[in-house]
């Protein structure tokens, strides 16, 4: 699914007026349908009283519209116009007679005046200023901002909350409208999935309003939110004729005393994602530890006990995990340095591996071609320094993704993928997969991925897509606190099942 930007929404807003042949206020009213339709079947309205806050844009008039239903459904709403400016939009000034009509005077609110008081039973419209903010309000419209948040109602965002900018990162000094619903149109947007924005919009949902689709499959973007479909046409059938050997062979390179969990994770991961084979180059404090618990996983072992102190295998990799509880001692630095010299295919690299990375720059001009790097926030700063905000994180990801031709999963609640300036958002995961070990798991799983021959952009895009749906499956029976890494290989299975194959399990 495509995400677009303001100035690409309101490009698909014009062609739809136009090669629809309506008006831009037929288009609002479409709009307001969906959201009170939206609120008469999800909310239970009637014994409770709905504010309607609307600014003097289009937004408010969205507000004005969706208030002029909701009476026609003999809703009690009471409706706010937020005076900032004398200047109002021509649908907004029609929406505003049309609810005049009714007997329905809205209460403008100019600066100084005492604000509304509001029953935490009630509900909120927030129709303000949606995505059309440009530049900060007056301090006594954040204070209208401000009491709606401390009503403690339920809000429900006509959009996009208002106070949040669509393009630039909200600041401490910003007053932003904290929603419990955001009802936003057709296409999702950034500020959704970053996480000094995406705190605002709490549950948020795209309803249809009748968008020309032809412009809307046409219009060019490079940001993408992965969603199931998306998923489908990543996977790879397996053909009913395969055998172990052509669906590929990881190498999990990583493990030390302590940590040997973290490489037996990944493997396991890798195994349970679908390649036909994992061996585990590790230490010799963990082969039996290996060999007892994961019968199915084969091993190698360097010289030293308790680190990685060389990478000789006898195997032959289609892709190579590295980094995983490998530690950081001088001599596994040196066996990651040598590996980069001989090793030019799919390189999967996490944990450990990215700080020997940041530790030493001058190894990323030696990494293969579209080497995936998964790094959790503290170990992409380490890798790209710090950064002002989100926007500017991901532009720093972008460059750092063209300079060194790799790959980026910026993992997080909303996990990124980063190819040159692309970016993939994934759609599936939970907070109870930020517990030890699920970046393991990821790492595992896309490595499989890779050694079954999918390229690293799609091994990326669709290993976090199976990783969060494994997470969710686990969750929805266990719950986020008791979720934990070995629970989501466990339900890779079952991913696999409700998210892909249940469509295309030909096996041709």
């Amino acid at each position: 699914m495509k995400i677009l930007n303001a100035k690409q929404i309101k490009e698909v807003d014009v062609v739809t007026i136009t090669n629809h042949n309506i008006s831009g206020l037929q288009l609002m009213e479409q709009a307001a349908v969906a959201i009170a339709s939206y609120m008469l079947a999800n909310f239970e309205l009637s014994f409770s009283t709905v504010h309607v806050f609307c600014g003097i844009g289009n937004n408010g008039g969205d507000g004005l519209a969706v208030a002029r239903l909701l009476l026609n459904q003999h809703i009690k709403v009471k409706v706010y116009i937020v005076n900032f400016s004398d200047k109002r939009s021509p649908d907004f000034l029609q929406n505003y007679d049309r609810l005049k009509e009714l007997g329905c005077w809205p209460e403008v609110l100019n600066k100084g005046d005492i604000l509304p008081e509001i029953s935490e039973k009630d509900y909120i419209l927030d129709a303000v200023f949606g995505q059309g903010l440009n530049r900060q309000p007056e301090q006594w419209v954040k204070n209208v901002l401000q009491n709606i948040n401390n009503a403690k109602a339920r809000v429900i965002a006509i959009d996009f909350p208002s106070g949040l900018f669509m393009d630039v990162a909200p600041s401490v000094a910003d007053v932003i409208i904290e929603a419990d619903y955001t009802l936003s149109f057709e296409v999702p947007k950034l500020p959704f999935f970053l996480p000094q924005s995406g705190e605002y919009f709490g549950e948020w949902l795209l309803l249809p309003i009748g968008l020309d689709k032809l412009h809307l499959e046409k219009v060019t973007t490079n940001m993408f939110y992965i969603t199931s479909d998306d998923a489908l046409q990543l996977y790879k059938p397996r053909k009913k004729f395969a055998y172990k050997n052509i669906l590929g062979h990881v190498l999990v390179i990583g493990g030390s005393y302590g940590k040997i969990g973290a490489a037996m994770l990944s493997s396991e991961a890798a195994l349970n994602s679908g390649a036909g084979l994992v061996t585990a180059l590790i230490p010799r404090c963990g082969y039996q530890i290996f060999q007892t618990a994961l019968p199915e996983i084969m091993v190698e072992t360097c010289r030293h006990d308790e680190y990685i102190s060389e990478i000789n295998y006898k195997v032959k990799p289609s892709a190579i995990v590295f980094g995983i509880g490998a530690d950081t001692k001088d001599m596994t630095k040196r066996a990651f340095a040598e590996l980069l010299e001989k090793y030019k295919g799919p390189l999967i690299i996490d944990a450990d591996g990215l700080n020997m990375l940041a530790a030493n720059k001058d190894l990323l001009y030696k990494l293969p071609s579209y080497c995936v790097l998964t790094p959790h926030p503290g170990e992409l700063r380490r890798l790209i320094g710090e950064w002002e905000d989100d926007f500017e994180k991901i532009a720093k990801v972008k460059a750092f993704s063209k300079t060194y031709n790799v790959v980026v999963v910026i993992k997080g609640a909303y996990s990124i993928t980063v190819n040159n300036d692309t970016i993939y958002v994934n759609s599936t995961g939970n907070p109870g997969m930020a517990t030890a070990g699920s970046g393991d798991v990821l790492a595992g799983i896309i490595g499989g991925l890779a050694a079954q021959g999918y390229t690293s952009t799609h091994a990326s895009i669709f290993g976090v897509y199976l990783h969060g749906l494994a997470g969710d499956l686990s969750a929805a029976q266990n719950g986020f606190e008791s979720l934990t890494a070995t629970e989501i290989i466990d339900f890779i299975g079952d991913a696999y099942l409700s998210g892909v194959t249940k469509i295309k399990r030909s096996g041709n």
